[in-house]
């Protein structure tokens, strides 16, 4: 069942979120290094047991942290993994990240227990610095962020204010109203994200959309065989169909161009409704259409498709109480993974078996090699 465009649309907004993780790899890294220095000075300095407890789960944390981060999807990868994979990955991810900066909150609030001005320090370094790279990395993920924040600073600046001396309530105080401030602004900039990606995913589904049948149009057509004919495509063949409308031209110019547009985008419907939801149809412009098939079994199951398209087009149509007929010639070539994959060619070759069916007067041609042969003839 195919999605409704506006829940589309919102599933790709959350994947381009999710994909944002991917760039805390190298922060968090950072900060696994850095934890690891200051928190082992803190603790050879203190010998303290608990704290070493404390520093053991936060590396284990940590750890589990960059896993999680390796193992996000990336945005320079292809948009191949699906919205449920990848909210299970972010689960990971934020168990990661929620677990260290719990421990790193304990380790803080312990160190804000001990009677070292110097540690306090190194402890407010490494907490701002960790503050830091959660705003940067996490911030379009709040989900992730603000409890992470919440879980690392809340602890050591409670401590740090617990101890009734004026520079530490300041310090404690100050810290709270930041974290406050900066929650409000991580929700500003994830509204502000998903807005500037749902425009630009409108924006491009217009430029990519022909506005007449509402079917992807060439350049559409382009991106999804590069996408799908690179992966799916590898454990099957793939068909490209070549479509022109026979005795549209006629029709357009007894009744008008308005009839005209409304048959195209009737026939569009007719093209959609004989294909599979994993094949993808396309006008390339004027009363030629596409249709592509990737991981398709044999070779007849692209002759039953051209079969199925050209049976739906030859039905009559009504349309502004006029009935009009209409038939297609159609040519379709496949290709095995092994072959040449380039859509243009593989369109040019389609093409050559398209005007092979226009010269026998209409119906189904396959290319085969060399010259083409009629679809009739291959068993």
């Amino acid at each position: 069942m195919t999605r409704h465009p506006r829940r589309a649309a919102h599933d790709v907004v959350e994947l381009e979120l999710i994909r944002s993780l991917a760039a805390g790899l190298l922060p968090t890294s950072i900060m696994t290094v850095g934890f690891a220095v200051c928190g082992g000075l803190i603790l050879w300095t203190e010998q303290d047991q608990l704290l070493a407890l404390l520093m053991v789960g936060a590396l284990i944390a940590s750890a589990a942290r960059i896993v999680a981060a390796l193992r996000m999807p990336r945005k320079d990868e292809p948009a191949t993994i699906s919205l449920a994979r990848a909210r299970r990955l972010e689960w990971n991810f934020r168990l990661g990240h929620h677990a260290f900066a719990a421990m790193l909150g304990l380790f803080g609030l312990r160190t804000f227990q001990l009677d070292s001005a110097a540690l306090h320090m190194l402890m407010t370094c490494l907490l701002i610095g960790y503050a830091a790279g959660v705003s940067a990395t996490t911030a379009l993920r709040p989900r992730i962020a603000i409890p992470s924040m919440l879980l690392a600073l809340m602890p050591p600046m409670i401590a740090a204010i617990a101890r009734m001396e004026a520079p530490y309530v300041a310090m404690g105080l100050m810290t709270m109203a930041f974290v406050v401030g900066g929650i409000q602004n991580m929700r500003i900039r994830h509204t502000r994200t998903k807005e500037e990606i749902a425009l630009r995913i409108t924006f491009g589904n217009i430029a990519r959309k022909d506005s007449l049948t509402a079917l992807p149009n060439r350049i559409a057509l382009r991106e999804w065989f590069h996408e799908r004919g690179m992966t799916s495509g590898r454990t099957g063949l793939i068909a490209v169909h070549y479509l022109d409308l026979d005795g549209f031209k006629p029709v357009n110019d007894r009744f008008g161009h308005l009839f005209g547009d409304a048959l195209l985008a009737a026939v569009g419907q007719r093209i959609v409704g004989a294909t599979r939801e994993t094949d993808l149809a396309a006008r390339l412009g004027g009363d030629e259409f596409a249709v592509v098939q990737v991981g398709i079994g044999e070779v007849g199951d692209a002759e039953q498709l051209a079969q199925r398209l050209n049976a739906a087009i030859s039905r009559p149509y009504q349309i502004d109480g006029r009935i009009v007929n209409i038939a297609t010639s159609i040519g379709y070539v496949v290709v095995t993974p092994q072959q040449d994959r380039d859509l243009e060619q593989l369109l040019a070759l389609a093409d050559r078996a398209l005007y092979a069916s226009k010269r026998q007067g209409g119906g189904v041609t396959r290319y085969g090699g060399d010259t083409p042969e009629p679809a009739r003839n291959i068993a």
